[in-house]
């Protein structure tokens, strides 16, 4: 390496050497760090957890999803039903515990006095979870 020296009639030419000395010694501190503390990362602190019990978590309910078209035709999870049969179904879907979600999905034009008496007939033979199913509007969606 050429350093400068007392004697004024050299040129002065930058120094083109890479000093790498501080780097190396950053890396031995770096690595000595890293060898002392290495261990300590391997070692298991011993500690008596308690202990807790808990409910299990509650079953989720099936859901029912009775559709009815606009001209009254009722369908059971996509598979049509008769309104006799209707009754039937709906005191055996209230024995079962969990009891299930009645999802009522009615066309727009549907009459109202259809749905009312589903829902009568739902309620009066003991299920308690009745939703209806809708589409959300566009002004809602893009909201």
């Amino acid at each position: 390496m050429a350093f400068g020296g007392f004697n004024d009639n050299q040129n002065q030419a930058p120094m083109a050497d890479i000093n790498i000395t501080p780097m190396v010694d950053v890396m031995l501190v770096l690595l000595v760090i890293f060898i002392i503390t290495a261990p300590l990362f391997t070692h298991a602190i011993k500690v008596d957890l308690p202990t807790a019990q808990s409910a299990p978590a509650p079953e989720k309910p099936e859901t029912i999803s009775l559709s009815i078209d606009r001209a009254g035709k009722m369908f059971w999870n996509d598979q049509p039903v008769q309104e006799a049969d209707l009754e039937n179904r709906l005191v055996e879907a209230a024995q079962h515990q969990p009891q299930p979600e009645l999802q009522l999905r009615a066309d727009k034009d549907t009459r109202y006095e259809i749905l009312a008496q589903v829902m009568s007939l739902a309620q009066n033979n003991g299920l308690t979870k009745i939703g209806f199913v809708t589409v959300p509007s566009k002004t809602a969606a893009a909201k």
